[in-house]
């Protein structure tokens, strides 16, 4: 997963209802300097957005909220570069690696972690951050599993971007409020812009 971030600690997670935002939307991020994408599979079109915006070359591009391992296949085909779950699915992890391309699943617990370890991988999603804790769940289950790396997201905005990535066992942090509902809807590609560049400033090391 560390080659695919490509050193980029920010992860925008993206739900996007219409296909023709697709591009609109993957200039604006990468005019902001994000180098990677989390497309969730969450509504009718999100399997021809990821294909669009995986087409569009500007972000490596993945898909997000797989739940199923025919789900991953489609994924894959339609160009994600990587998996990621919300919770820890066997089934999903095995299909990601026939496929040979990274999966992240989510874990809430210290039993999905080693789960995750036990099946070969270094790095999970903690899910959701800000309910679990936070900052604060990421040093408890740091401490016991220090060859473990996280991808918090869930409840991140930008005022708590800093206290995440500043635990070294963060590897990136994922969030949703440089293109939320709101600026999709309305065609707001120059704010999605502005704040995708403040995000990656912050996030800079």
């Amino acid at each position: 997963m560390t080659a695919v971030l490509a050193g980029s600690r920010l992860l925008p997670v993206l739900t996007v209802a219409s296909a023709a935002s697709a591009g609109p939307l993957a200039d604006a991020l990468a005019a902001g300097g994000a180098l990677c994408a989390e497309v969730t599979l969450r509504t009718p079109d999100a399997e021809q957005v990821l294909k669009a915006m995986a087409a569009h070359g500007a972000l490596t591009v993945g898909a997000g909220t797989v739940l199923t391992p025919d789900q991953a296949e489609r994924a894959v085909a339609a160009g994600a570069r990587f998996l990621v779950s919300p919770g820890f699915d066997a089934e999903v992890i095995r299909k990601a690696q026939e496929l040979g391309v990274p999966v992240v699943p989510g874990a809430a617990t210290a039993t999905e972690l080693m789960s995750a370890l036990k099946a070969g991988l270094d790095t999970v999603k903690l899910f959701p951050a800000e309910p679990l804790g936070g900052t604060r769940m990421i040093r408890a289950l740091a401490a016991p599993f220090p060859q473990a790396r996280f991808v918090p997201t869930g409840g991140i905005g930008p005022d708590r971007l800093a206290s995440y990535l500043a635990h070294p066992a963060v590897l990136a942090v994922g969030g949703s409020w440089m293109a939320a509902d709101g600026h999709l809807e309305r065609g707001e590609y120059a704010e999605i812009r502005r704040l995708t560049a403040e995000a990656v400033e912050r996030s800079a090391p």
